[in-house]
């Protein structure tokens, strides 16, 4: 529902220029445009979160690959520590 403000409420409120109105249209208009921001960088920020977990998981992992004697075991941790760092390798760069 689009709703002006009709002159008189123009003047009487806008006196010298100092408040500037929107119609509901442009002000829905640019509170998409806010919403869309919000949501890349929340987006972006988590993308961001996940990789330097999924990295630090993959050092732990790793970490203890290297306290075990070599052998099935070792190996393994070794294969699951690769595993997680090259999720997504995108994100690597």
């Amino acid at each position: 529902m689009t709703k002006e403000v009709s002159q008189l409420a123009r003047q009487l409120l806008g006196t010298a220029g100092a408040v500037e109105f929107y119609t509901q249209k442009e002000f829905d208009a640019t509170l998409a445009i806010a919403k869309a921001e919000i949501m890349t960088v929340a987006i972006e920020t988590t993308k961001r979160a996940i990789m330097i977990e999924r990295k630090e998981c993959s050092k732990l992992v790793a970490e203890l690959a290297n306290q075990e004697d070599e052998g099935e075991v070792a190996t393994a941790l070794m294969n699951a520590a690769k595993a997680v760092y090259n999720r997504i390798p995108s994100q690597m760069q």
